[in-house]
């Protein structure tokens, strides 16, 4: 049985306020889409596998379309916009809306010692589309919500950094893990949005 739609989604998002971080305009920026689509009686959310890539300290994760605002983007929309548009070949001032935003996440940037702030936003496609991968997209995958919220299929993994070691939360979708700043963006969004989680 469907809990939630893309209805109740976008209300709970409008009365949403997001953590924004007020010192974001003096760092680097980038923004994502968390894109959603209501098929197969269930509601589902877009995320890419990130190519291979030597330097990337992102390479091989999954993620959402997305990257760094560059000095032509007017706002964080618009810079997650033109990402989805050259990664995945998906336009959604045509095709979809943003319908809110989440709080902004601090990361770490490829280069430098000065963080970078990560604007996630929300967009709801009004039909079918048809993702094509360029060269920075191994694979983009529909990710059904209901997964996420279901915590028996959450386990837990050690990641190291140095001689710091920390355990994360993460899902195996097959081969795919999704951990990290892409589970803590859908963990929000399903607290904002009151989905029901079922508890293992």
């Amino acid at each position: 049985m469907k809990h939630y739609d893309l209805q109740r989604v976008g209300e709970a998002l409008k009365h949403f306020r997001p953590r924004r971080r007020w010192w974001r305009r003096w760092v680097k920026r980038s923004s994502v889409a968390l894109i959603l689509r209501e098929a197969d009686a269930e509601l589902q959310v877009l995320m890419i596998k990130r190519a291979d890539r030597d330097g990337d300290p992102w390479s091989g994760h999954m993620a959402f379309p997305g990257g760094r605002m560059d000095p032509g983007d007017n706002t964080g929309v618009r810079t997650a916009q033109r990402e989805t548009l050259e990664e995945l070949s998906i336009d959604l001032e045509k095709v979809g809306h943003c319908i809110g935003r989440l709080s902004d996440l601090v990361s770490r940037p490829h280069s430098g010692r000065r963080p970078m702030v990560v604007s996630p936003y929300v967009f709801r496609i009004h039909g079918p589309v048809s993702p094509v991968p360029n060269h920075e997209v191994a694979e983009a995958v529909w990710v059904p919500i209901s997964f996420i919220a279901d915590h028996g299929n959450r386990v837990t993994v050690t990641r190291t950094r140095g001689r710091f070691s920390l355990d994360l939360p993460c899902y195996y979708l097959g081969k795919k893990e999704i951990w990290g700043m892409s589970l803590a963006m859908l963990d929000e969004l399903l607290g904002v949005a009151a989905i029901p989680l079922k508890l293992p």
